[in-house]
């Protein structure tokens, strides 16, 4: 025999009729997607049965349970995996049917073994453990030299300065109990229980509170519990909130909050990326950025803007996801200017669905981007499909939009005799940062902030990459915190019209995981990480 047909349904199919039998008639027992039932069961249903008619399954069904028994199973070279749970120890090297107790348990998972060892596939259900994470302490000494320290419990001696201010901010994207219920397919590792919202909301909660970053910026928050559960939970550990929904059917938006002890708040911008007047732009993403002022005692207290965004997901639309961008950089760069033409430290944080060394990540780090014969489907770096392979249109976005190549809102010059500058309104006086006269076809898109990126994406020592999502279909890096750097640690970029005053250093960053490393607790979510992403938390220090 080599297989059982689907158990979970708890039926076979007989070799010369067409009817279906029970396999499991009683005592078995449930545990989330799996059974478990007793060995004389399945030995008085199954195995003096016949059931040939399933051996077209093995390696044709991707739902077939195991284990296969079969003759080419019981080799000396062959350990079955920890199935069994039985009152006697159990011997692997001399295992067969016979051999078990007639008190035996046999575990019938819905998920693939190996038959050529005892390697499991990388998404079947693993032991449920905890995710090891530590802070990775860094200290700029020069422009030149990074130190990363690995030890938790030591900080070491940075840079002090009287006149700082430290904080954290911490980016999750914390899975919006309706876009999970319609997209169960990529949870089918997980057991059922801990993807109900009662369970995921206290553990999401527990990392924020264990955490305690000043600053959050979430994405995903559904809005009914955003208001009946998040918001009520997040002001009383003594943060104020913010929190802009998506413009269409789904319920879900970003929120960003901050401790009432750190910060006062100077403005609220939300950014919806839909445009009725653009067709380009018909998808309801948005994004939030937010002015906060540190509360120090200080005459000329600085300022930082916070921004945060969940861009569109679909890999295969690049002109959207750049055009989106270009959205939330021009709203940044309103209201990050300053009176003397600089911009005050920013930090940008949110699932921007582009993977590190994409077109659209490297235009975010190194402020240029020239996008001529660029496929939509390459931007983000998410899939490597025949698909999605139209070139960008050149310019992007229409004029319509009222955003130059620069991402920064544009105003036009108007006919002298219709209207003055003292006839402009607050809202286009405010949003004034370029004056356009005819802007010429260019393929060439820039910002002027020199943002970097707090993670560096990969294991220095064996070159593996970071991850911040893992599910069924993919463990990869979507969630970013950038930030403006301290401006002896970046390099000018030439021609910039503007540049940064007042930047931020790195002290230290919540250390990433491999997909390996999330696949020995059975992925995301999973006991105790109640979202398909895992939480960036990064601290900076402000030097007054």
């Amino acid at each position: 025999m080599e297989a059982w047909r689907c158990v979970r349904r708890g039926y076979g199919r007989c070799v010369v009729g067409r009817g279906r039998y029970p396999m499991l008639p009683h005592h078995q027992k449930s545990l989330g997607r799996d059974w478990t039932t007793p060995w004389e069961n399945l030995q008085r249903c199954c195995w003096n049965r016949h059931i040939s008619s399933c051996m077209r399954w093995p390696g044709h069904y991707s739902r077939v349970p195991y284990p296969y028994f079969s003759s080419r199973h019981f080799s000396l070279n062959w350990r079955p995996p920890c199935l069994f749970e039985s009152r006697t120890p159990f011997q692997y090297w001399n295992w067969r049917p016979d051999n078990l107790s007639q008190t035996s348990l046999i575990h019938l998972s819905s998920y693939i073994m190996n038959s050529e060892g005892d390697e499991p596939s990388s998404k079947r259900r693993k032991h449920q453990g905890t995710i090891q994470r530590h802070w990775e302490y860094i200290c700029n000494h020069n422009k030149d030299k990074t130190k990363i320290l690995g030890d938790k419990n030591v900080d070491p001696k940075c840079e002090d300065s009287d006149n700082k201010f430290d904080f954290s901010v911490m980016s999750y994207n914390i899975l919006s109990q309706d876009l999970l219920e319609d997209n169960s397919h990529l949870y089918r590792h997980c057991r059922r229980p801990v993807l109900h919202w009662s369970f995921r909301f206290p553990n999401i909660l527990k990392e924020i509170k264990h955490f305690d970053a000043d600053v959050l910026c979430l994405q995903e928050v559904q809005e009914d519990h955003y208001g009946a559960e998040i918001r009520p939970s997040l002001e009383s550990l003594g943060y104020h909130c913010e929190y802009k929904m998506r413009t269409g059917r789904k319920p879900d938006g970003c929120a960003i909050c901050f401790k009432h002890s750190k910060f006062s708040l100077l403005s609220v911008n939300p950014v919806e990326f839909y445009r009725r007047d653009v067709p380009l732009l018909d998808r309801d993403n948005v994004g939030l950025v937010l002015l906060l002022q540190p509360k120090i005692p200080s005459a000329a207290s600085p300022v930082i803007c916070v921004a945060n965004t969940h861009l569109l997901y679909n890999p295969r639309r690049g002109d959207i996801k750049l055009t989106q961008l270009a959205m939330l950089l021009a709203e940044i760069s309103s209201v990050a200017h300053q009176k003397d033409g600089s911009f005050c430290p920013i930090i940008m944080c949110g699932d921007f669905n582009s993977v590190p060394g994409s077109p659209l990540y490297s235009f975010i780090k190194e402020g240029k981007l020239n996008y001529e014969g660029l496929a939509i489907g390459k931007v983000s770096g998410q899939e490597q499909s025949s698909r999605g392979q139209r070139i960008l249109s050149i310019p992007i976005w229409p004029p319509n939009l009222g955003i130059s190549q620069d991402c920064v809102y544009e105003v036009r010059h108007l006919p002298k005799v219709e209207k003055t500058d003292s006839d402009l309104t607050q809202t286009e006086l405010d949003k004034t940062e370029v004056l356009v006269t005819a802007e010429k076809l260019s393929s060439n898109l820039q910002h002027h902030f020199s943002l970097s990126s707090v993670y560096s994406h990969y294991f220095p020592d064996t070159g593996i990459p970071e991850v911040t999502t893992c599910h069924s279909r993919s463990a990869i890096t979507v969630d970013y915190i950038f930030y403006s750097a301290e401006k002896e640690d970046v390099a000018r970029q030439p021609g910039a019209e503007v540049a940064l005053v007042g930047g931020l250093k790195l002290l230290a960053r919540l250390s990433l995981l491999t997909e390996q490393d999330l696949w020995t607790v059975n992925g995301l979510p999973n006991e105790n990480n109640s979202s398909d992403h895992l939480p960036l938390l990064a601290k900076f220090r402000l030097e007054l």
